[in-house]
């Protein structure tokens, strides 16, 4: 078995990860860190969850120079909680080294991030936005870059962070090494390999028969869209649940939803870009301590949360990609630990959730919902172990001298006894457990084709609610955004709270979309949809002309 002394790395970097307990390294750093250290470029694809931080930071840090005080690495991250994750992860493995690492992102003051670069700082995690607005204030000088990493490289391109990943890189040494890890690897991730890394650039994609780990169990439930959250109820209560993330299309979709599920006694909040930073860390810090055990979110959050005792992810909404399944679904099950995927999808899912069996080549089985007499008996069975832990853990003297005052008074020890629980239960009684029908399988017509043609301008349906009762909306985004028919659908229905049947033709041109909506609704949208953004840009929603 290899083991991290085999790999040609310093004794301290050997000696870091010995500290932090890690037995022997996984296939992706076996096979990347020798070939970062001899110099060479690398595309690694591994499965997310498989230990691709370190496969890139201890070779990178192995090659530089601590005592150089000039920025001599470069990692961008398409996320701000990614870029701290990482910067945290290369401070842990460099501590020995005495390097400085520094992340940069927006939300946080130019001034105090400036006074920062001007001392010395090794290593810069950076997203790419903020990392570009630096270079061009003077802030940040790279001349001395030997390292450029290319973090979740797919993600980045796909946030359309395109143009300014190749803006950062040029203003880079040409001699530089380059990396790019992810777990999945789009052809325009490969486009740019060929552009700006050497054509001996070396190709590592660990084999695996799925492209997630053998240690998620992955399940789904067939609901109603109106039946969502009460199954969602049923999953959290039946589940042994440690702590768990919870995926939504929409960051609205996350703040509605985290309000709900606060509304029904469940400790639940949304992390989403309209927080500002503070609060973003503030309730990572949360999560993290136990404190908040349910966190809301979007695909933003499948790629910087990382928190290693997340037993459960459920998708309360599918994702619009399968990549993002992948990555949604690898933040549990990290590190070899076991972990439990959940999605609730309703009938007309059911095509997004063949595409992503298909393209991980991973069957998702189908389980009925826990009923809610199972519900009865998990809260039955927590309230038992709890009340064990208490009894041979804590101080009862007082209590034993308040029941015995109590009983002399005339009370009976039942009746003590039963009060007391219903007290102590109170809480369960706010979270209200419903019955769900459970649905058949329905065989659609397979893939977005034929959301494509549902939606295609001049379709059956469409041209009669063309004639009639629209109004024409138009918003900033098209194809060169990547944006498809099933993008619009989804974004306006949840953003905008009504039924995908109030909109009709979708025209998709290269920079704009336009599309039909039923004019008793045509307000909402525009007044919903006012700061909503799609891949990262704003949709800039208005009435067509």
């Amino acid at each position: 078995m290899n083991s991290f002394n085999s790999l040609g790395l310093r004794p301290e970097l050997v000696q870091a990860v010995t500290n932090l307990d890690y037995d022997a390294p996984t296939d992706i750093q076996s096979q990347a860190i020798p070939q970062m250290v001899a110099g060479y470029d690398v595309i690694g694809q591994a499965q997310t969850g498989t230990g691709k931080t370190a496969a890139f930071s201890l070779p990178m840090l192995n090659n530089i120079d601590p005592h150089d005080p000039n920025i001599q690495a470069l990692i961008l991250t398409p996320t701000r909680e990614l870029a701290i994750q990482v910067s945290n992860a290369v401070y842990r493995y460099g501590g020995q080294l005495d390097v400085r690492v520094l992340p940069i992102y927006g939300g946080q003051s130019y001034s105090r991030q400036i006074t920062r670069l001007s001392r010395a700082t090794q290593v810069v995690v950076g997203t790419p936005g903020r990392t570009l607005d630096l270079i061009r204030k003077g802030a940040m000088d790279l001349s001395h870059v030997s390292f450029v990493i290319l973090d979740e490289a797919d993600e980045m391109l796909k946030m359309g962070f395109v143009e300014d990943v190749e803006a950062i890189i040029s203003a880079t040494p040409r001699h530089r090494q380059t990396a790019m890890f992810s777990a999945t690897m789009s052809k325009r991730v490969k486009q740019l390999a060929e552009t700006y890394m050497h054509p001996e650039a070396m190709e590592i994609a660990i084999a695996s028969d799925t492209l997630t780990v053998q240690t998620i169990d992955q399940v789904y439930h067939l609901v109603k869209n109106r039946d969502k959250l009460p199954a969602l109820a049923l999953v959290l209560e039946a589940e042994t649940i440690n702590s768990v993330l919870i995926f939504t299309k929409t960051k609205a979709g996350a703040a509605e939803l985290a309000e709900k599920l606060l509304a029904r006694g469940y400790p639940a909040a949304a992390l989403h870009g309209d927080l500002d930073q503070n609060m973003r860390e503030h309730t990572l810090r949360r999560f993290r301590s136990g404190d908040l055990r349910f966190l809301i979110g979007t695909d933003v959050m499948a790629r910087g949360v990382d928190i290693a005792e997340v037993s459960h992810v459920i998708n309360y909404d599918l994702p619009t990609h399968s990549q993002d399944y992948v990555h949604r679904i690898g933040r549990t099950g990290r590190a070899g630990r076991e972990g439990t995927a959940i999605s609730l999808v309703t009938p007309n899912e059911q095509y997004m959730l063949r595409e992503i069996q298909k393209f991980t080549n991973q069957k998702i089985a189908r389980r009925p919902l826990p009923t809610p007499e199972a519900v009865y008996a998990q809260r039955d069975l927590q309230f038992l172990t709890q009340l064990e832990q208490v009894s041979q853990q804590a101080d009862l003297e007082d209590v034993y001298v308040f029941i015995s005052d109590m009983i002399a008074e005339g009370n009976n020890e039942v009746d003590i006894a039963a009060a007391a629980i219903y007290l102590a239960r109170s809480a369960e009684r706010l979270r209200p457990v419903e019955m769900i029908r459970e649905l058949q399988e329905t065989q659609e017509r397979s893939g977005r084709s034929s959301r494509r043609n549902k939606h295609r301008k001049g379709s059956g349906r469409n041209r009669a609610m063309d004639d009639k009762n629209m109004v024409k909306l138009k918003i900033a985004v098209g194809r060169n955004h990547g944006v498809r028919p099933g993008d619009v659908v989804g974004a306006v229905a949840n953003e905008s709270g009504i039924s995908g049947k109030a909109i009709g033709a979708i025209d998709i041109s290269q920079t704009e979309t336009f599309f039909d909506v039923k004019s008793d609704v045509v307000n909402k949208v525009l007044n919903k949809m006012k700061t909503s953004t799609l891949r990262g840009t704003a949709l800039n929603i208005s009435r067509a002309s």
